[in-house]
């Protein structure tokens, strides 16, 4: 477990050094530009970053899967190998999945304003300034993205099916009280990540507005990896009692 947190740490700085680093210089320095190069880098390393978060959300789920589900077996599949292999894999194929969708966009036609309304170069704010015939390529890119998603989803929702099931085959209160902590942290981010995501891809045409998806970008570019350390640090009992010290301190002024 502690070794795909310590993948789920980079992945979360990873991701934050790609957009915010010059979002910021935007804000505090003025300088409204971007090279092609540049967008287009920023453009792959965000796809590629995001592929990486699903194989390696699955792969967690499948680990609490087997510590649940087999615990007597945990230590003969999880092996040290078997998690250098799901972690190679995560950002092999993370990296690979965008590359197809990042070389047709660049080899677009832009003869539209070269003004970008978005705070990071996102694809979808990159076609709108397209004068080529973007029709086949957002079908293909559809077709194309929904094959990292969708298995790593259906992964992910299955090992929990499972899961779920055996905690609740569990007799004692106590007994899946403790099956259940064990993947609680996972659990809430996989909601939170999912959750976001299909705010922001999954709505219907007509209620999607670029401001709302200029802010649901936001919340998954910031929210998620400010929010996955302190989710899995609510387990420490340091860090608990840290909290109930600092809200005690504020309900005592």
């Amino acid at each position: 477990m502690y070794f795909f947190l310590c993948n789920l740490a980079f992945l979360d700085i990873s991701s934050t050094s790609v957009t915010l680093p010059k979002l910021l210089d935007i804000f505090l320095r003025k300088r409204q530009y971007i090279s092609a190069v540049g967008c287009f880098t920023q453009m792959y390393l965000f796809l590629a970053l995001a592929s990486v978060e699903f194989f390696l959300l699955a792969a967690m789920a499948y680990d609490r899967y087997v510590a649940i589900c087999h615990p007597l077996r945990y230590a003969i599949i999880i092996t040290q190998r078997l998690c250098v292999l799901m972690a190679a894999g995560t950002w092999i194929f993370g990296f690979l999945d965008p590359v197809i969708n990042t070389v047709l966009i660049s080899h677009f036609s832009y003869c539209r304003s070269n003004e970008i309304n978005h705070f990071f170069c996102d694809p979808s704010a990159l076609l709108t300034m397209s004068c080529s015939r973007t029709h086949t390529f957002e079908s293909m890119s559809y077709i194309l993205g929904s094959f990292v998603p969708f298995p790593c989803f259906i992964t992910t929702l299955t090992s929990y099916v499972y899961i779920i099931s055996t905690i609740l085959k569990i007799r004692s209160t106590e007994g899946r009280h403790k099956a259940f902590s064990t993947c609680f942290s996972h659990l809430t981010v996989v909601i939170l990540f999912y959750g976001i995501l299909m705010c922001l891809y999954m709505r219907p045409a007509s209620m999607q507005s670029l401001d709302q998806n200029k802010l649901f970008a936001l919340l998954y570019n910031v929210l998620i990896p400010m929010f996955n350390p302190m989710i899995y640090s609510l387990k420490n009992r340091e860090v608990k009692g840290a909290l109930r010290k600092v809200f005690n301190r504020k309900l005592d002024c």
